[in-house]
């Protein structure tokens, strides 16, 4: 996908999320809306079920104190002061013939329903019923009620007053609506670029990063949000890159001038027997010093996939139950006869440590930690090997030297692959024990530290968890 297409990509995304959140709000008002006018439908039509009613009693009281001529004669004074377009009066027999009613010229449209008189006659209670006329727009809500002994009252009245309220209703809920839906379009869209903001800049820092600018990071808001936590992990992970690169380019750099001198040296030596006239002895010690040039590349890339297989843990450990003080007293006995040739007092102390790892790989941590103390430290000093159990589930071995210690400054970087500190650059190796040694311990879930003065020598202290591997 081209870094064109991108922007419009976002763009969209941020539109879907617009739309979503204005359809959502749309969908919702249109529910609460629906729902509140049938609440006011019902609230305005009970009103007018309880004024018609009112009438009903009252008549059904008139006929009985006054008779029927105070019923008729009240009705037409009725529907004309409430406005013969507003109300009518009608008094059926209970078959439903017609004997008298106010005016009905507005009305005429207006029968008697048959089957709202029957259910009146059957229940006994009043019965509603309400109409639509072709040719007017307000409804009619009409009553049939028995007021008396053979005379049943259909009464009826305009519903304009409701029909007006609702309709100033639906327009009012139209224009909020419409005002309401653009706003929110509005905030959704705002809402959507703010929150897609962060995406963005880590979208471009990434592109910058694809670019060579290594050093890029997102920038990170304090609000502490999703987005936040996305930039912080995405600059973790950039850290941790960066920092593979780096630790690539020097391994590399540490490689080419490790490997450059034995390599020149065995072209050396192949060249001047070959240019001068050597005897057969004088080719056997050049085949020989190749061979033992040879077997140092090796040792030293065997090491290094080692070391890298180890920390990738792509390497099955070979777990089995061993005495991890046995392990450091045969290492001291390995390395005796090369202390005392040097004239360094090796000793040994070890608590009996059942552990459960791979014995191949421990012996090499602590021969390399060994080995690598008796390099720096003089005639006349001392090395001190000791295993003990450390808290209720750990065992600590130490390896504690009176050398010439290590700077401040290299401290933090012996553990690197090929690092060497300057003062250790006649020495043999390549700089790769320690580092096989921390890639060892942290493969059976521990770790190794180390504290040094210069002078004073160097204490290397490997944690293992005992526990989690028994």
């Amino acid at each position: 996908m081209s870094s064109e297409n991108r922007p419009s990509i976002r763009r969209s995304f941020a539109l879907r999320l617009t739309l979503w959140y204005a359809s959502i709000f749309a969908i919702s008002s249109g529910l609460a809306f629906l729902l509140f006018y049938v609440l006011i439908a019902n609230v305005i039509r009970d009103r007018i079920d309880r004024d018609l009613l009112e009438q009903v009693g009252k008549f059904s009281t008139l006929l009985a104190t006054d008779g029927i001529n105070a019923v008729t004669r009240v009705a037409v004074v009725e529907a004309q002061a409430a406005g013969e377009k507003k109300i009518f009066f009608r008094l059926l027999s209970r078959y439903g013939s017609v004997f008298f009613s106010s005016n009905m010229q507005y009305w005429k449209d207006i029968g008697v329903n048959r089957d709202a008189l029957q259910t009146l006659l059957e229940r006994r209670r009043p019965v509603f019923d309400t109409i639509t006329l072709a040719e007017r727009k307000p409804r009619v809500r009409i009553l049939y009620s028995v007021i008396g002994s053979g005379v049943v009252l259909q009464l009826g009245q305009s519903m304009e007053h409701y029909t007006r309220f609702m309709e100033a209703f639906q327009n009012i809920f139209v224009l909020t609506m419409a005002s309401l839906i653009v706003l929110a379009a509005l905030v959704g869209w705002f809402m959507a670029r703010r929150a897609l903001g962060g995406v963005l800049e880590v979208t471009r820092t990434a592109r910058r990063i694809s670019e060579g600018a290594l050093a890029e990071r997102v920038p990170v808001n304090p609000g502490g949000d999703e987005i936040d936590e996305l930039a912080i992990t995405f600059n973790e992970m950039l850290d941790r890159i960066e920092t593979l690169i780096k630790g690539t380019r020097e391994m590399g750099d540490n490689m080419a001038h490790d490997l450059k001198s034995p390599l020149t040296r065995m072209r050396g030596i192949a060249e001047i027997t070959i240019t001068t006239d050597s005897s057969l002895a004088e080719y056997r010690n050049m085949a020989a010093e190749t061979i033992e040039a040879c077997d140092r590349l090796l040792d030293m890339i065997n090491t290094m996939l080692v070391i890298s297989k180890t920390e990738a843990g792509v390497g099955d450990l070979m777990l089995q139950e061993l005495d991890l003080a046995r392990v450091a007293e045969e290492a001291c006995d390995l390395f005796q006869p090369m202390a005392e040739d040097k004239g360094v007092a090796l000793g040994c102390h070890a608590r009996d440590c059942p552990f459960k790892g791979d014995i191949r790989l421990i012996q090499r941590m602590i021969s390399n930690l060994v080995d690598n103390a008796l390099k720096h430290t003089p005639r006349g000093g001392t090395i001190w090997i000791s295993v003990a159990p450390e808290g209720p589930g750990g065992v600590r071995i130490t390896v504690k030297d009176t050398g010439v210690g290590i700077a401040e400054k290299d401290l933090a970087r012996i553990f690197e692959r090929f690092y060497r500190a300057d003062p250790s650059r006649s020495e043999s190796g390549a700089g790769l024990g320690l580092s096989l040694a921390r890639a060892v311990a942290r493969a059976h879930g521990g770790d190794i530290h180390v504290e040094s003065a210069p002078g004073k020598g160097s204490t290397f202290t490997v944690a293992l968890p005992m526990g989690a591997h028994l």
